[in-house]
């Protein structure tokens, strides 16, 4: 590398973080969608080496381009996600369950069950429950806590 080079280096890495992608557009020539400031320095340094030094021969480049067309890369980044409708949740409504109105399934010995949630409670089996711990109380015969029996709250 040049003296000049490691000059321009020296310098870049002085500058703000405004010029530093300024630079980079000019040298581009395409917007700099980085605010990494590290990234950004390494990609110029890479320039003004390669500008240097005479760059990528042209049989490598047309190799290059070749490997990348049969790659299986992704070129676009993925969708976003589109935001779920959040439904109003009473005052006071525990986070850990669905809002009223959602059903809670949970396949037990062999069985699908379904429980529907109220303001007031839950309803299974067409009976109302005050909580989901008498509703597992009803479905097991036993105790058992009721967000654990229906895996609720718990993360993935």
């Amino acid at each position: 590398m040049s003296p000049d080079t490691k000059k321009k280096l020296i310098e870049l890495s002085e500058l703000p973080m405004r010029q530093l992608v300024s630079k980079y557009e000019d040298h581009f020539g395409e917007q700099c969608r980085s605010r990494n400031r590290r990234y950004i320095y390494r990609r110029l340094a890479w320039k003004l080496q390669a500008d240097d030094e005479g760059g990528l021969s042209e049989r490598t480049l047309l190799r290059a381009n070749a490997i990348a067309g049969e790659s299986l890369f992704r070129v676009t980044p993925p969708r976003a996600k589109k935001p779920t409708m959040e439904v109003a949740r009473p005052a006071n409504w525990d986070k850990r369950l669905p809002p009223p109105g959602h059903v809670i399934e949970r396949t037990y010995k062999g069985k699908t069950l379904c429980i529907t949630v109220l303001t007031d409670g839950f309803e299974y089996d067409g009976q109302q429950y005050k909580s989901l711990t008498a509703v597992a109380r009803a479905i097991t015969g036993s105790h058992c806590n009721g967000f654990l029996f229906f895996k609720l709250g718990q993360s993935k």
